[in-house]
């Protein structure tokens, strides 16, 4: 779906935006009428409550959005998309309120608020639109939101539909769309080619794994981002419970992650040389599924102990990063829903990030909050590194104890990214488990946003 403002010239009703605070001062500059039906209405400005002011003639002479206070914008993202899904269907246009440095990100929730997964049923709702505000750049704002629609839609399509040969297809239609080059390695060629982790995972399913690259791009630096493209996670052999697998279709959601993210970089003609690569598979139950105790032998060499085969999505990644590492790129991040311990840790909301290099957390720490995509800094301890030795093996899958979790996956991967300077890992969850302002429940970005917003810091761009 297309989400993008309403043309300048739109006759759009004028839309003010008042703090709780402000409201006082700008009813004494309201005529009694306008004054007398706010009051009636008992509107106190209140984030996400709004109300339209009749023009006398059947029709809206204003409208008003509540944006709360500082307190309470401070516990959500997006509080002018709170309002605008109390608006009626019509056009707005900004009036008053909204603060030059605010306007990028509520405008932005804006556009995500009129998100509607409508793949297998219409939806018949008619969201507000908005005429964009005067200061922003409307095509950057229209494509941040682009991106992020792919990779909703992605995640929330169901793995009948979202296997890896229909991945493959999303990822060749944004390369045909915006010119970059792509190339797929599927099924047993991932042997003949040293891809054995991806093709060990992946074997057992009706549709053949496979590993996408993507590349776009002929000048500035190098960066090469790694989505896990798991499309369904049965668990293997170690069969998760009902309760664990009703969500597995979204186990694939670093790679619609990173393709989002490349939607946007493309769109925005970022001065990149960027490559994209996804190891997609099914982890599924059948006779020739990879099996606890197996060793795998990995692209880099290393071999790796299987002791959970539901830990699949870190063996799947490291062949990836390793392909990654041999071109050496100025920064390599990678972004997978990985654990359940993240989510321990942090909760669905918080994209826990790792990283070596201090000025390039602390870039995504400011760009977090200047995008509105919160992330937070987890440590790569190196004392957890014997964990994830287990004795008959370089690696451990699936270490014992419980302990971690989210700590002893990051370093895994980075046993994969020795030649490269710059890796920096994500452990998203990929999914809203609640309709919040502009974010609807189902399938949502993490991460990509204070990535991008990092960039220009990270890679000097």
């Amino acid at each position: 779906m297309t989400l993008a403002f309403a043309p300048a010239d739109a006759d759009a009703i004028p839309l003010v935006l008042l703090d709780e605070d402000a409201l006082p001062l700008w009813l004494a500059d309201q005529d009694a009428r306008s004054a007398g039906w706010v009051a009636a209405h008992e509107f106190k400005a209140r984030l996400g409550t709004a109300l339209t002011i009749p023009d006398g003639a059947g029709g809206i002479a204003m409208a008003l959005a509540g944006m709360g206070t500082a307190r309470s914008r401070a516990r959500d993202r997006f509080a002018l998309a709170a309002a605008a899904a109390k608006l009626p269907a019509a056009t707005y246009r900004i009036a008053a309120g909204l603060a030059p440095e605010a306007a990028e990100t509520e405008a932005l929730g804006w556009l995500l608020s009129g998100y509607r997964f409508d793949r297998y049923k219409t939806n018949g709702a008619t969201p507000a639109r908005l005429v964009a505000p005067e200061g922003i750049d409307a095509a950057r704002v229209e494509t941040l939101a682009a991106g992020e629609a792919l990779t909703r839609d992605l995640i929330n399509t169901p793995a009948a539909d979202m296997g890896p040969d229909a991945l493959e297809d999303a990822a060749r239609e944004l390369a045909t769309t915006f010119g970059a080059t792509i190339r797929v390695i599927t099924g047993d060629d991932l042997l003949a080619q040293n891809f054995p982790m991806i093709h060990a995972v992946g074997r057992a399913a009706d549709r053949a794994p496979r590993l996408i690259d993507m590349t776009w791009g002929t000048t500035g630096p190098a960066l090469t981002l790694v989505g896990k493209g798991v499309c369904f996670d049965t668990g293997g052999l170690n069969l998760k419970p009902a309760s664990s697998m009703g969500l597995m279709k979204k186990d694939m959601g670093g790679a619609a992650t990173v393709l989002g993210l490349a939607r946007i970089v493309m769109g925005l003609g970022v001065a990149l040389r960027l490559r994209v690569l996804i190891p997609a598979v099914e982890n599924s139950v059948a006779g020739n599924a990879f099996r606890p105790q197996d060793i795998l032998t990995s692209r880099k060499g290393l071999t790796v102990e299987i002791n959970n085969t539901d830990a699949e999505g870190r063996l799947v990644l490291a062949d990836a990063l390793a392909l990654a590492d041999e071109d050496r790129p100025d920064l390599i991040v990678s972004m997978a829903t990985l654990t359940g311990a993240a989510r321990v840790a942090v909760g669905p909301d918080l994209a826990p990030f790792y990283t070596d290099h201090d000025a390039d957390a602390a870039a995504l720490a400011h760009a977090a909050a200047r995008m509105a995509d919160p992330v937070w800094r987890m440590p790569f301890h190196q004392p957890y590194e014997k964990m994830i030795e287990p004795g008959i093996a370089d690696l451990d899958n699936a270490p014992s104890g419980g302990f971690a979790g989210s700590i002893t996956a990051a370093l895994f991967l980075r046993r994969f990214v020795t030649d490269t300077d710059r890796y920096v890992h994500f452990d998203i969850y990929g999914w809203q488990p609640s309709a919040a302002p502009g974010r609807p429940k189902g399938g949502v970005q993490q991460g990509a946003r204070a990535l991008l917003g990092a960039l220009p810091e990270m890679l000097d761009l």
